[in-house]
């Protein structure tokens, strides 16, 4: 069984009206790494993902979730 890291980076972002240049200055990364993690074609570290809990003020497993992947044969 094959899982995948699903996120709700991009709507808790809009929710506490942060962009992502500004999301990404207050977790220590650049807009193209959030820009990424909200696509989910990046998996952030630990550390970087507690860092985006806190700022977005949700919990890990509000944020961050593993789903089975459909599309594995």
């Amino acid at each position: 069984m094959i899982y995948i890291v699903k996120n709700s980076v991009k709507l808790s972002r809009i929710e506490k009206q942060l962009t992502q240049e500004e999301l990404a200055e207050k977790v220590g990364v650049t807009r193209q790494t959030i820009g990424l993690i909200e696509k989910e074609k990046y998996n952030p570290t630990i550390a970087l993902g507690l860092k985006l809990c806190k700022v977005l003020n949700k919990s890990l497993d509000q944020l961050f979730w593993l789903e089975e992947d459909v599309n594995e044969k």
